[in-house]
Formats: C-alpha cells, sequence, structure tokens
C-alpha cells in the first residue's frame, strides 16, 4: 500500500508540475524563438543572412511600443540600429579562431509575412581558404533559460550544402575547408548563380558525391538535430500532457504497444510530409487541434472506465502532433543528400525523451492502479489534464 500510495504522488507530481508552469509557457505550450541562418562560402568572402522571427525581436529590443503584439515599420526603424548592433555582438563568424569583422553590411530589413514575419539581416565577411577551419558561433539567449532558441543553420560551399541546428549548450557551428572544398568555391561575382546550383545539386547529390569533409558534418548534423529533438519535446509540454493523458487510462500491455506505436507511426508521417513540403497546415490550425487532442483524450479517460481501440484515436491525433513536431524545420531548406539523416535524426530525438517517460510512468502507473482510488486518480489527473488542454485551446484560438 505504501509503495502505490508513493507511485500515485510522483504522478501527481507530474501533474502539478505542469500545472506550476509560469503563465507565459502554458499560454505558449509549443513557442519556440526560431532563427535560420544561410551562409554561402565563395572564394572572395562569406555572406551570412540571418532571419529571426518577429516576436524575438520585440523581447530583446522591446520594440512594440503600441503593444499590439507585432513591429510596424516605425517601431522596427526606431530599433533597427541597436538590433543590429546586439546581433554583431552575438552572431560571430571564426576563421581559425579569429573572430571576422563584417566587411560590410549588406541590409537589415523587416520581412512582413503575417504570423511569420522576420527581420532579415545580411553581412559580408572575409572568405576563408582552403585548409582553414571556419566557425559560426550564436550565443543569443544564451543567458535566458526561459526562452527555447534555435538557430537553424544552412551553409552553400561550391555545389554542395550543409545544415545543423544550434540550441541548448551547443552554439557553435565548425568546418574545415578542404583543398577540393576551396577549389570548389564560385568566385564572388558568381555568388547568385552559386546559390541556385547549390540548390539544384543538393537536390541531386547522392552518397557517392560525398567527400571527408561533408561525411563530418553529416555527423555533426545528425547530432544536433537529435539534440534538438530532444529539446523541442522537452519544452512541448501540450505534447508531453497529451502522451501522459493517454498513458493514465488503464489498459493492458498490448494496448500500451499498439497505441505507443500507433502514435509514432502517425507523427512520422505527418512530420516527414510536412518538411518535405507535401502538406502545409498552417498552425493557426495545428496548434488549436493539439489542445483538442488533449482535452478529447482527457474527456475519454474520465467518461469510460475501460477505454477500448485507444490506438484509433491516438493514430488521429498523432497525425496532428506531427505537424506540430515539424513546424521548426518546414522553412529550414534541408539537402536531399542530408534530408533523410536529419529527419531521422530529429524525430529520434523526440522517440528517446518518449520513450524515457513511458519507461518510468507506466511501473508507476501499474502499481496506482492497484491502489483503491486508483479510479478517482484517473478522474482528477485528466481533469487537470482537460483544464490545461483548453486553457490552450482558448489562448490559441483568440
Amino acid at each position: 500500500m505504501k509503495l502505490k500510495f508513493k507511485a500515485s504522488i510522483f504522478i501527481w507530481t507530474f501533474i502539478v508540475s505542469i500545472m506550476g508552469l509560469p503563465v507565459v509557457q502554458i499560454a505558449d505550450a509549443h513557442a519556440y524563438s526560431a532563427s535560420y541562418t544561410t551562409l554561402t562560402l565563395t572564394k572572395s568572402h562569406i555572406e551570412m543572412t540571418y532571419a529571426l522571427d518577429e516576436l524575438s525581436v520585440i523581447e530583446l529590443t522591446d520594440g512594440d511600443t503600441n503593444g499590439n503584439g507585432m513591429l510596424e515599420q516605425e517601431e522596427f526603424d526606431a530599433i533597427k540600429t541597436s538590433f543590429e548592433d546586439l546581433l554583431k555582438t552575438n552572431i560571430k563568424m571564426n576563421i581559425d579562431g579569429t573572430t571576422q569583422s563584417a566587411s560590410q553590411s549588406e541590409s537589415l530589413v523587416l520581412n512582413r509575412k503575417g504570423d511569420a514575419t522576420q527581420v532579415v539581416l545580411k553581412l559580408i565577411f572575409p572568405a576563408v581558404k582552403a585548409s582553414q577551419q571556419v566557425s559560426l558561433i550564436d550565443p543569443l539567449y544564451a543567458d535566458d533559460t526561459k526562452t527555447n532558441y534555435v538557430n537553424l543553420v544552412t551553409i552553400n560551399y561550391g555545389d554542395k550544402k550543409t545544415t545543423a541546428a544550434l540550441s541548448g549548450g551547443d552554439r557553435t557551428w565548425t568546418m574545415m575547408l578542404t583543398e577540393s572544398d576551396f577549389a570548389s568555391l564560385h568566385d564572388g561575382d558568381q555568388q547568385q548563380e552559386q546559390v541556385a546550383q547549390a540548390s539544384q545539386s543538393a537536390e541531386q547529390a547522392s552518397s557517392s558525391h560525398a567527400t571527408e569533409s561533408e561525411s563530418s558534418h553529416t555527423t555533426s548534423g545528425w547530432l544536433s538535430f537529435f539534440k534538438l529533438g530532444i529539446n523541442h519535446i522537452l519544452t512541448g509540454y501540450d505534447h508531453l500532457l497529451f502522451l501522459f493523458s493517454l498513458l493514465i487510462a488503464r489498459q493492458s500491455f498490448k494496448q500500451y504497444a499498439s497505441m505507443i506505436t500507433a502514435f509514432t507511426i502517425a507523427h512520422s508521417i505527418t512530420l516527414s510530409l510536412t518538411v518535405l513540403g507535401y502538406m502545409n497546415v498552417p498552425p493557426f490550425i495545428v496548434e488549436p487541434a493539439i489542445a483538442i487532442s488533449i482535452c478529447v483524450v482527457a474527456v475519454d479517460n474520465i467518461v469510460r472506465k475501460q477505454v477500448s481501440h485507444r490506438w484509433v484515436l491516438t493514430f488521429l491525433f498523432g497525425l496532428i502532433h506531427g505537424m506540430g513536431f515539424a513546424d521548426i524545420l518546414k522553412e529550414m531548406n534541408l539537402p536531399k543528400s542530408e534530408l533523410a539523416v536529419d529527419l531521422l535524426s530529429f524525430n529520434l530525438g523526440i522517440e528517446s525523451v518518449q520513450l524515457l517517460m513511458i519507461l518510468v510512468l507506466l511501473p508507476l502507473l501499474t502499481l496506482m492502479f492497484r491502489w483503491k482510488y486508483a479510479r478517482s486518480s484517473i478522474i482528477v489527473g485528466s481533469s487537470i489534464a482537460f483544464l490545461l488542454g483548453a486553457m490552450w485551446l482558448i489562448e490559441r484560438v483568440i
């Protein structure tokens, strides 16, 4: 009895920890501060295009003076110089360990695209030579533990392309430019042609074209995307609460296995299709639907003492959650030569956290199910999950 009670206490601790999140995190359960950086290496210079989402710019500058949640052109003009200085201070380009100064600041513009509005900065840095090491360092938000920041980096060099995800404590991308890499670089006046050719070449690339340098980027890339997947699910409180709502209902081992498998297959399908560009359901539909999924499962737990065919419901909602998982990657132009590895790594990062959560909760839930107050605990826990889901739904619809 004492062990069963302790198991119940652990379950309730999980619920209370979700409830105890700051109001901002409750409202933005799946929010990310996202930047997208493109580096184009040529024989004459390095061009960097850095794009940061509008909300992050507002947070960093307090630039939304009229409080309408967006930057008007006049507000942007007022913070433009200070924001450019902030980015130049934080986003650093190193060659052989020496920080490079931008030789030219091409532009800083507000790219208005509705909910996807970004501030875009373009800088020109000195060129990297053969056998030199080039690094991008991004410590933005490093001291802000409440902000989930990620910089999705795409690097074009010659006809090749590689990717990396800078997040958490991993804020540095590094590459050693080989002699063959340098020889393949285009001249500066061929820059626009080079970008177009790089995109076409990435789509046509195969493993037979990989060089030793390229392989090292792929390895580094898959690890960064694996870590990104872990961070993404750990800060996706709505996804965690949905999974908890699925698990808290008493089921057999076979039912749990089929349900978890259905969720994994479903979210993997829509995650892949969304990132590949075959489907594009807007966030204003996906995010409320994720909140609804929590409410529906919670109500199902309350209404039915014994759930059945839960895998069907899980599969349908898993399709929606997969679209939510993809939101951070779908704007990144992942090269086809690395797409499969990056997607798989990101998904495995998500799965590793889900599996760990299942391995921890299931034994404790099994003990709790033997407790005489088990049914009451399920109802109360599901009721709390419903309230949180309803809160997220209201915040996302309004």
